[in-house]
Formats: C-alpha cells, sequence, structure tokens
C-alpha cells in the first residue's frame, strides 16, 4: 500500500477517539498526509485552504453534519473541489440513512464500528474505480446506479451508457 503515502486526507469526525482510530487504519495502510476537523463548518475551512484527493465524514456530527458537508461540497457555488470524492461514516445503517447520504452526493459508505477492510475497500472503489458524475435539476454526484441490469428494457439516456443505444431525448 506504499501509494498511497501521496494521498491527502481530509478526516471529519466529532469524536476524537473515532478519528484517531480512523487515522491509525490509514496511518497502517501508509497514509501520511491526514487532516483532522471535528465538524462539516470546519472541514468546509479546510477546503478552502488546501487540497484534498479524498474526504471521510461522520453522518452525524454539529453544527455541521456529513450530509449537509457533502451537499455544499457538490452544489456551493464556492466549492473548491465538487468532484472531491467523500466516503461516509455512521453507526446508523438504516435504509433512509444511507439512501439520504446517497441522494446528498456520497460516494462510499461505511458503517461504524468500522474495519482496515471496510475503509481500505472504498477507498480502493473511489481510486481504481470511480463513477462517473450526473448532474440533474435535483442531483449533482457520482451516478447512484452501481450496475447495469441485464434484464432492463426500458430507454437509455445517456452517451456513455455502453451496450445501448441511448434515445433521443
Amino acid at each position: 500500500m506504499s501509494s498511497l503515502q501521496s494521498i491527502h486526507i481530509l478526516l471529519v469526525d466529532d469524536n476524537q477517539h473515532m478519528r484517531a482510530i480512523t487515522s491509525a487504519i490509514l496511518q497502517s495502510a501508509g497514509i501520511r498526509k491526514i487532516r483532522e476537523v471535528a465538524d462539516g463548518s470546519a472541514a468546509l475551512d479546510a477546503l478552502r485552504g488546501d487540497v484534498f484527493d479524498l474526504a471521510i465524514v461522520d453522518f452525524n456530527m454539529f453544527p455541521l453534519d456529513g450530509v449537509e458537508f457533502t451537499r455544499l461540497v457538490r452544489n456551493s457555488p464556492d466549492s473548491t473541489n465538487p468532484y472531491l470524492p467523500i466516503i461516509m461514516m455512521t453507526g446508523h445503517s438504516e435504509k433512509s440513512r444511507v439512501v439520504e447520504a446517497r441522494d446528498a452526493g456520497v460516494t462510499e459508505f461505511v458503517v461504524k464500528p468500522i474495519t482496515a477492510k471496510a475503509i481500505l475497500e472504498r477507498m480502493n472503489a473511489v481510486i481504481y474505480k470511480p463513477r462517473p458524475f450526473v448532474k440533474t435539476d435535483g442531483y449533482f454526484g457520482p451516478d447512484r446506479r452501481r450496475n447495469a441490469l441485464k434484464t432492463y428494457k426500458g430507454p437509455y439516456r445517456r452517451s456513455t451508457d455502453t451496450g445501448a443505444e441511448a434515445s433521443e431525448a
């Protein structure tokens, strides 16, 4: 994992112990550039002052939670990097939370208690298998479609849909 030593990560969690655990996992993978902050507003400030390759954020923080942070990174006119890969961490894995994070533009999702394997798998996904970004009236972020359904018979609307003709809009 020595190839990860040049990656710069923004780690955002209001729990100092969780930041320490996550940072230790990242360091064990060879990552040396980790900036830790305690909430979403401090993370936005950090993004204005530095360039990061990836953000790992907690879902539930105050005053600015991980979902709102993600929305601002993706959609704010003054966002410094709307394409920033964002991995969301949470102890609450209810479907409604996963959907809310996905719809805000989160790139990957990991459930606490985190493991080194889970974090590194999500990092590998955003680095080696990045999904294209989609912009619609109500969404900007990574394509939410993870797998093409072989049984899908409906219209293909994107020019990047492989194996099918994009329909005329």
